[in-house]
């Protein structure tokens, strides 16, 4: 399957993308550090990075009408326009590039696309422009009057009569629910061109929550193979309700387990100043800021501002004390192999990490679009056998 990634980043999206099974056979970023940790690991003939031909260019400028032949359009606009913190100038930010992601669409008419983004443009203060977004995706030649409003487009979309050019469908996921170590609620934007006939479903959870409560506090499994000793209830109240439930039901929950921060850096050991692996000085606890326990999937990773990466980015030990994540840790958090370096200062390459697409997650996302064009995720029939 042949791919193009834009906003491409340091290419946590593009790997997950790549593990699905796609071959990129163009990226970009505007960024110049990103770029760098990119080809940085081209160099070093990391996996599937070294075949990765990434180009630092501004989306502008990039001519997709020479790349007509691809299976799949991906990348991850900047959010920073819809953050929750920042000026939430939405639409009005300079930096907003959905208007580019659908040229490259319109454009390249690749088979299918993947977006991604932060949660909260599908909040109630964004939810016009994302619908805007979904409607011009659908109808990407129905381009844009000069002067033309954005809610005056899409009802002149909608009421077109054109057809639909993608069958597209968006969806909130939390990263964790799909094997990511960490808690990082998203949307995706899934688009399926209309002549594949197929329509896009949404994607469902391998991993819960309910499972690693499970396998902590009613099997209690997770601490023998952590060889740790028992603990007897959750520290989250929540959670304990959470556990009393499952085991009043006595029903083990489907699928996997979260994993958890202990789970992820399994085997990696205390900072040794090797591979990105360093330790960082100064973490400390403030309000709103009391980092990551072990025993969940990390919060989600901060870019912060001016690439000074927020409190949050630190794990909570087991005596209570806290660190810094270091730039592997954190590397590990987004799902990129040890080998994969960051050749930057660690406030640069934790903002280049939080701003990271977590790989489980593309890896996730890109096999779900590709079973839906392929046709192989049809219903099942009486006797669960997938239909042809």
């Amino acid at each position: 399957m042949i791919s193009a990634e834009l906003f491409a980043g340091c290419g946590g999206l593009a790997f997950g993308m790549s593990k699905a099974g796609y071959k990129h056979s163009y990226m970009a970023d505007f960024n110049f550090d990103a770029v760098e940790t990119v080809l940085h690991n081209k160099v070093n003939g990391i996996p599937y990075v070294r075949d990765w031909p990434m180009e630092r260019e501004d989306v502008r400028s990039i001519d997709w009408n020479a790349l007509a032949t691809l299976d799949t359009i991906s990348g991850g606009p900047p959010c920073q326009p819809f953050g929750i913190g920042g000026k939430k100038l939405g639409q009005d930010d300079r930096r907003d590039m959905w208007p580019e992601a659908i040229r490259a669409i319109r454009e390249a008419a690749p088979r299918s696309f993947l977006f991604e983004n932060v949660r909260n443009i599908a909040g109630p203060k964004f939810k016009p422009y994302l619908e805007w977004i979904l409607a011009h995706l659908e109808r990407p030649s129905v381009v844009r009057g000069e002067s033309e409003a954005h809610e005056e487009h899409r009802l002149r979309l909608i009421s077109s009569g054109k057809e639909l050019e993608y069958q597209v469908a968006f969806q909130v996921v939390n990263a964790a629910d799909f094997g990511a170590a960490q808690i990082r609620h998203r949307v995706l934007i899934f688009g399926i061109r209309s002549d594949l006939g197929v329509e896009p479903k949404l994607m469902k959870p391998t991993h819960s929550h309910d499972k690693l409560l499970w396998d902590q506090y009613v099997t209690g499994s997770y601490w023998q193979r952590h060889g740790l000793k028992p603990r007897q209830e959750p520290v989250l109240q929540r959670d304990r309700a959470r556990v009393v439930l499952l085991k009043r039901n006595a029903v083990e929950p489907a699928g996997l387990p979260w994993i958890t921060v202990r789970d992820c850096l399994a085997g990696l050991g205390e900072p040794d100043g090797l591979r990105n692996h360093t330790l960082q000085p100064g973490a400390k606890v403030y309000s709103g800021h009391t980092g990551s326990p072990l025993d969940r999937p990390a919060k989600a990773l901060k870019a912060g501002d001016h690439g000074v990466p927020g409190g949050e980015n630190m794990m909570v030990r087991d005596d209570g004390s806290v660190r810094y994540f270091t730039i592997r840790e954190a590397a590990r958090l987004v799902g990129l192999p040890d080998d994969y370096e960051f050749p930057r200062s660690w406030s640069e390459s934790m903002r280049q990490l939080g701003n990271a697409v977590p790989a489980p997650l593309g890896e996730a996302a890109g096999k779900w679009l590709a079973d839906l064009v392929a046709g192989r995720n049809r219903l099942l029939d009486a006797d669960g056998i997938k239909v042809a």
